[in-house]
């Protein structure tokens, strides 16, 4: 059994207050791959960056001070193009999600899980080495031409970084 894991494919991360051309030009390709997984039968799931009104006043507010992904508005949804409404979402207050991995661990006979998003220089990255230390004998991969990260940059820089510690990248 596969797994996708689509990290913060948000209207926020792509066309909205943190939006990026580089986001905006992976979207064809997330959305392609998640039709051929969910053809597949394979298992999506998607994460979703969450705060709250008080996120200014948060640790990452004051590191990044951009009201962004507030629960409930248009910013926090994931965008259309790539959602499947029956698939399972996991709500994280941070970059990486120890929920996402302790479900993951919970998937039976699951062979390898493949994370695609934004942005591979934070959450995606953050996500990888959470699923690999929790599961290290588990098959982690991403898709790089299914992520984007801040700058065309600290994406290649990302990638290589996750190479380093035996997350698969492929094109």
């Amino acid at each position: 059994m596969k797994l996708l894991v689509v990290v913060d494919m948000q209207n926020d991360f792509v066309r909205g207050a943190l939006g990026t051309p580089e986001a905006v030009g992976i979207v064809e390709a997330v959305q392609k791959k998640v039709q051929e997984w969910h053809k597949e039968g394979y298992k999506i799931v998607y994460t979703r960056d969450t705060h709250h009104t008080d996120y200014l006043n948060a640790q990452e507010g004051k590191f990044l001070p951009v009201e962004h992904c507030l629960e409930g508005t248009e910013g926090w949804k994931i965008i259309s193009e790539v959602w499947l409404p029956e698939s399972k979402v996991i709500d994280k207050p941070a970059f990486g999600s120890l929920e996402l991995a302790e479900w993951v661990a919970s998937v039976p006979q699951l062979e390898e899980v493949q994370l695609v998003g934004l942005c591979t220089d934070i959450c995606v990255i953050s996500n990888a080495m959470i699923l690999k230390a929790r599961l290290p004998e588990l098959k982690v991969s991403v898709d790089a031409s299914c992520c984007a990260g801040v700058t065309p940059a600290s994406h290649q820089n990302a990638l290589a970084v996750m190479k380093m510690c035996q997350i698969v990248v492929t094109e």
